[in-house]
């Protein structure tokens, strides 16, 4: 079911991880290389993959490999939306993933690439089409970004809104699938290539959408899911009983999953952008998943859930989980 597990997600981009606190990326460094050594220590078969970069930055990724970071790891990910970010274009898709390639002789993947309808959905259409002529047989692993468009009141998890202006809007226009649950024309596009290409979904805390994204992903055709398993939710109640459900929802599927996000008691400052203050602990939920979803043939369970410290009364968790934009903000002010 797990082929893949992914250290962190666009941890270059300060919406997931704080450069302020870690300029360097050492502490970052570390995390990945405990959190590698530990998922190989339960399944040495695990393929353990890159946080994928975002922007596509092949000096960042020299700066891993100097700290060690690439060591622990066997893929490289890369992330892209040159027709609604990134200050390059669509036709440059092979030269960005050559970028990376130059510089390391690992693998490198596509787990999240996407294209906004927010301007037209006819941009969509020509978008998914012309990015997998680009990147099909270039890459190992795409993963199209994403099955459902976010709703509005759950709110963009981005620390860059300020700088995005009306492109913000656009983080609410990435499904094939509007939010009130009608295809846009794009979903047939996907269809096409469906055997070939994943799909990257987020799925909230709870989230009451899986059901329904399964049913989608089986009609598809889809083969390959990305998705994460969020290491704040960890803590909250009863929140094995729902990682169970996922990950039993999506056992017909290839899944690569992602950990990440800081519990805010754990962090060097509360904030799931933060390193933690201990990064075995990190690396310890890294090994108690792969542990209870991926566990090496023949073998059986024997990581336990890595101890659970008491959590202090404060904010509301500071993740993109279960809050609308206004509620977040509201409590990352208080946090301050």
């Amino acid at each position: 079911m797990i082929e893949a597990a992914m250290l962190w997600n666009e941890p270059n981009n300060k919406s997931h991880w704080d450069p302020t606190l870690d300029p360097e990326w050492v502490l970052f460094a570390d995390q990945v290389v405990r959190a590698g050594n530990a998922i190989r220590d339960v399944n040495p078969e695990m393929t353990r993959v890159l946080g994928g970069m975002s922007p596509i930055d092949a000096h960042w990724l020299r700066r891993m490999e100097g700290h060690g970071a690439l060591e622990a790891v066997d893929v490289i990910a890369v992330h892209g939306f040159p027709l609604d970010w990134n200050l390059w274009p669509l036709s440059a898709w092979p030269d960005k993933v050559d970028e990376i390639r130059a510089v390391t002789d690992k693998p490198v993947w596509v787990t999240e690439v996407g294209v906004s309808s927010f301007g037209a959905e006819e941009v969509q259409v020509f978008g998914l089409q012309r990015t997998a002529e680009l990147l099909k047989g270039r890459a190992e692993r795409i993963f199209w970004y994403s099955l459902f468009d976010l709703p509005q009141s759950w709110g963009a998890e981005t620390r860059h809104r300020e700088a995005e202006g009306s492109s913000y809007y656009r983080h609410f226009y990435l499904g094939l699938i509007r939010e009130d649950g009608t295809p846009k024309p794009a979903l047939d596009v996907y269809a096409e290539h469906a055997a070939e290409i994943g799909l990257m979904q987020w799925f909230h805390f709870h989230d009451p959408r899986l059901d329904e994204a399964v049913q989608w992903m089986k009609r598809l055709g889809t083969r390959r899911i990305r998705t994460g398993l969020s290491w704040a939710d960890s803590f909250r109640p009863n929140a094995v009983d729902w990682f169970d459900r996922q990950m039993e929802a999506l056992a017909d599927f290839e899944v690569t999953v992602t950990f990440c996000f800081t519990p805010e008691h754990l962090g060097v400052v509360p904030h799931h952008t933060s390193p933690a203050r201990d990064p075995q602990q990190f690396a310890d939920f890294c090994a108690w998943m792969i542990d209870r979803y991926a566990p090496a043939q023949g073998s059986s369970r024997g990581v336990a859930a890595p101890e659970q410290p008491a959590v202090p009364p404060r904010a509301p968790e500071l993740t993109p989980l279960n809050f609308n934009r206004d509620e977040r903000l509201a409590a990352e002010r208080s946090a301050a």
